[in-house]
């Protein structure tokens, strides 16, 4: 096979890239005409190309023949489209190809000639072997921006050690912050993955931005150990801000046994207490106004001083009346608080029913799904006469897809010939779906 030329004369045109994608996203996307090649798996990876699909990219997922592993989590049906996968990869078009297979080069070469963007979380010994460190890239493609994710950043003893999410969020002080008092518990869920993968995200869309005034793109490196660490410390860095220390790390509010959902009379509640205006509103509220000039509890700094005590009262106080009674005493007072929500209570909250945050969706070959909408909203402003904003990401994304699926879509587009793209699929280099798998 014969690469494109270099990416400045690709056409990634909002046209072309709609055209190629079937029209996979709505117009009026801000990222219609970008194209992502996603070499991720897992979580952190795909979450970040979701949110790009999301926001209008053509995202070309590659995936290795066996295919990303969170195909296979929660797979009933044997077809590798479990549920975490078919909420993750969304929008995406997914290529199936043996990167490790000598035939696969040049493929691989095509695909990051035509990219905007490339994505990649292989470590970086895998990295070198394929031609995927930002230097190769960069030389075959200047306008792409490469986005490597890594456990650790380059330079450190770890630089070059695997990590997942339980490993990052143990190396990035979650797990201890989470356990308290000397102990060690994750986050009950991929905190780290899902964190590290905005941050991703972000990072590309303020390298995309960079490249409208140079043309030239630039190498995004995400670790996930230092991106947690960075997450971690913003408010719990303490004294340790300040060289030397002038106190220990930590903030006292978050690190309080006592901060935890209200028992009431007949349930619990969440109540956030943070201002000077509404502490005197609760102090009113449970008939004790006169502890608004407390010396312990006049200001944050001193309330946080004394959070414990605060916070036991609180306790204390809640259990005296209902759930329902406090909801409205905390509504009339203008006082942040929730009941405490499952995660199947989600699927019922009135206010994600009234916002319409679930979209039902028909899936070819999975059925009818129920999926949470992008939670960000852009609008157009109003143009001259009309009397109200646009929406620019209305729609569904495309569905989920199976491995494959579009292997020999995105081989065409890449121009190559049908004999060859036959020969890398006789070859076992590129796959497409079984007639069993997408039945």
């Amino acid at each position: 096979m014969t690469p494109k030329e270099p990416a400045e004369s690709v056409d990634n045109s909002e046209s072309s890239v709609a055209a190629a994608s079937g029209g996979g996203s709505p117009a009026g996307r801000p990222l219609d005409g970008v194209r992502v090649v996603d070499i991720t798996s897992t979580l952190m990876g795909p979450y970040c190309t979701l949110l790009l699909a999301q926001w209008g990219a053509d995202v070309i997922k590659v995936e290795p023949p066996a295919g990303d592993v969170v195909r296979y989590i929660g797979d009933t049906r044997g077809n590798g489209m479990g549920p975490a996968f078919l909420n993750t990869n969304r929008g995406k078009r997914s290529v199936a190809l043996d990167l490790k297979a000598p035939g696969a080069a040049p493929v691989l070469a095509a695909l990051v000639d035509s990219a905007d963007v490339l994505v990649h979380n292989l470590r970086p010994a895998a990295a070198r072997r394929l031609g995927l460190t930002a230097d190769s890239a960069l030389e075959r493609n200047p306008r792409l921006v490469h986005c490597a994710f890594r456990g650790f950043a380059a330079g450190g003893p770890d630089s070059d050690r695997p990590a997942y999410d339980d490993v990052i969020q143990a190396a990035g002080g979650v797990a201890a912050l989470q356990g308290g008092d000397g102990g060690a518990e994750y986050v009950r869920q991929a905190a780290a993955d899902k964190t590290v993968g905005v941050y991703g995200a972000a990072a590309v869309l303020a390298a995309l931005h960079g490249r409208q005034a140079t043309g030239r793109g630039r190498a995004v490196e995400v670790p996930m150990l230092e991106t947690m660490a960075s997450f971690t410390l913003l408010e719990q860095q303490g004294g340790r801000v300040f060289d030397p220390p002038t106190g220990p790390t930590g903030y006292a509010r978050t690190s309080s046994p006592h901060r935890r959902p209200c028992r009431t009379k007949d349930g619990h509640l969440a109540v956030m207490i943070y201002t000077d205006a509404q502490w005197r509103a609760f102090f009113a509220a449970i008939g004790r106004p006169a502890l608004a000039d407390d010396p312990r509890f006049r200001t944050i700094t001193e309330r946080t001083e004394h959070i414990d005590t605060l916070y036991s009262m609180v306790n204390a106080e809640l259990l005296q009346r209902t759930t329902a009674e406090w909801q409205a005493e905390f509504d009339a007072r203008d006082i942040p608080a929730t009941r405490v929500n499952t995660l199947d209570d989600l699927f019922t909250d009135p206010h994600l029913s009234a916002t319409g945050f679930f979209e039902r969706t028909e899936h070819p070959t999975e059925g009818q799904l129920l999926l949470g909408r992008p939670p960000v909203r852009m609008t157009e402003p109003a143009a001259a006469g009309e009397t109200s904003a646009a929406p620019s990401d209305e729609g569904p994304l495309r569905p989920a897809p199976h491995l494959g699926e579009h292997t020999r879509e995105v081989l065409a587009e890449l121009g190559l010939p049908g004999t060859e793209a036959a020969a890398l699929f006789d070859a076992g280099v590129a796959r497409e779906p079984t007639a069993a798998t997408a039945a």
